[in-house]
């Protein structure tokens, strides 16, 4: 028996990944991040809508400034 299904795009392929674990849902296969092209420079941004962003976050020293051990 062979599979007629098209190939899945990137996109498609990346949200059937997220949602195959366990427990998971709509939101883990949500976008994290923006991509815009501009005279052939790619630019990468984190979505606004991203629940999870890299660094530290909101109510940290570190966040906020207000680390001690920072110059």
């Amino acid at each position: 028996m062979s599979d007629s299904r098209e190939p899945l795009s990137d996109e498609d392929a990346r949200r059937e990944e997220l949602l195959r674990a366990g427990g998971s849902t709509e939101a883990d296969a949500a976008p994290r991040i923006e991509t815009t092209q501009h005279d052939g420079v790619t630019r990468i941004d984190i979505a606004d809508t991203a629940a999870v962003r890299p660094g530290p976050g909101p109510g940290t020293p570190e966040a906020d400034g207000d680390d001690p051990g920072a110059s």
